[in-house]
């Protein structure tokens, strides 16, 4: 495995990553294959990270968490991306659009009804914001929400929905009288459906689905937080989620840096090694470069984030560069491996595709770069 000097980590940082390492090599990688050629979730895996307290990791250990930080749910996340990034993503979904999202903004009793089932992984999480018309342009969604006695009524659609073919319980984004207001909707709910799920180009492990509110009523206890208080909701989770999606980018890159160096050391090209040509050390030095980076960039981000402690320019910065980075040394490996990392053998392909929706999923670059340039702006 392929690092450089390591970032400075707590004993519990180290810790924990010698523990989700571990479960990746004798869990997560041996099932990794299966689930991406038969695109489905291994919701059985999920609940056994529950067991290891990982998917509350940012969770109070009062609340039945394991109370750590955003640098351990980084640490998390690259973990199990270097191994199923696909898998990571609906771990994503669950523990940080869902749970962590939820409990920031949910009641003692709304969190003793559902945390301790979505902390074991026995009922899992999903998050409603993007629409079929309305994406990165949150402020636009379209679904909508009215009180009607003792229930909320919904209407609209929603679409991309990581995990929605599995889930049990929504967290869902909503205009109420025109403010976006935020709701918990369980899968029996009258009037709400999720469509079959939507085949997709890459991160096939996990699935997603469109969620339907055909006249869907919510219990007015269902309400999360306050009535248009969504968007506090929705910005105070975007940057861990953020966090997430690089740490993902990271653990990808690092996976496909190391399958690249050790093919160049095991292939052999005109009498010697490939790592002996000039043109392939470019694609491995850099590759490595953009990876030290990326650990650097983030971790250093994750360091200064949390739920009272705002980052959105280093959030947006951290997963506008791993984005691309992970893309670019995932297609530096396929070079190097050439018809082998063109081939299923090496997953090579199959990371080339994953690493593409991180420059779409939890903000697009663009967004990324409109919000940097705007923060920056605001600052002269």
């Amino acid at each position: 495995m392929v690092t450089a000097v390591s970032h400075a980590f707590s004993d519990e940082h180290e810790l924990l990553r010698q523990t989700v390492r571990q479960f990746v090599q004798a869990k997560v990688e041996p099932q990794a294959m299966a689930h991406d050629e038969s695109a489905t979730f291994n919701a059985g895996l999920l609940a056994e990270l529950g067991k290891l307290q990982l998917i509350g990791v940012t969770i109070p250990d009062a609340d039945g968490g394991a109370g750590m930080d955003a640098t351990a749910s980084v640490i998390v996340h690259e973990e199990l991306a270097y191994a199923d990034p696909g898998f990571t993503l609906g771990y994503l979904a669950h523990a940080l659009l869902f749970v962590n999202n939820f409990y920031w903004a949910a009641t003692a009793a709304q969190r003793k009804r559902y945390l301790p089932r979505t902390l074991t992984g026995e009922l899992i999480g999903a998050m409603g914001m993007t629409e079929p018309a309305v994406g990165t342009d949150v402020l636009g969604l379209q679904t909508t929400a009215r009180r009607d006695g003792d229930a909320y009524v919904l209407d609209g659609r929603k679409t991309f929905i990581t995990n929605g073919c599995e889930a049990g319980v929504f967290l869902v984004y909503a205009k109420l009288a025109d403010r976006i207001t935020t709701f918990v909707v369980e899968r029996g709910c009258p009037g709400f459906a999720t469509g079959p799920k939507i085949p997709k180009m890459g991160m096939r492990a996990s699935t997603m689905s469109e969620l339907i509110f055909d006249g869907c009523r919510v219990p007015a206890e269902n309400l999360l937080g306050s009535e248009g208080g969504g968007i506090t909701n929705m910005m105070r989770n975007l940057e861990i989620e953020r966090l997430g999606l690089s740490a993902m980018s990271l653990g990808m890159a690092r996976r496909c840096l190391d399958t690249m160096v050790q093919y160049a050391m095991d292939r052999r090209s005109f009498g010697k090694p490939l790592a002996e040509h000039g043109q392939i050390q470019r694609y491995i030095a850099e590759s490595f470069a953009k990876v030290e980076a990326m650990r650097a960039l983030i971790y250093s981000v994750a360091a200064t984030t949390g739920p009272t402690q705002r980052n959105r320019l280093g959030t947006d910065a951290a997963k506008l560069f791993s984005a691309t980075a992970a893309k670019e040394v995932a297609d530096a490996a396929m070079q190097v491996l050439g018809g082998y990392g063109y081939c299923t053998e090496f997953r090579i392909e199959q990371f080339l595709r994953d690493t593409k929706l991180i420059e779409i999923g939890g903000g697009t670059l663009e967004a990324h770069q409109k919000n940097i340039t705007r923060d920056l702006s605001a600052r002269r």
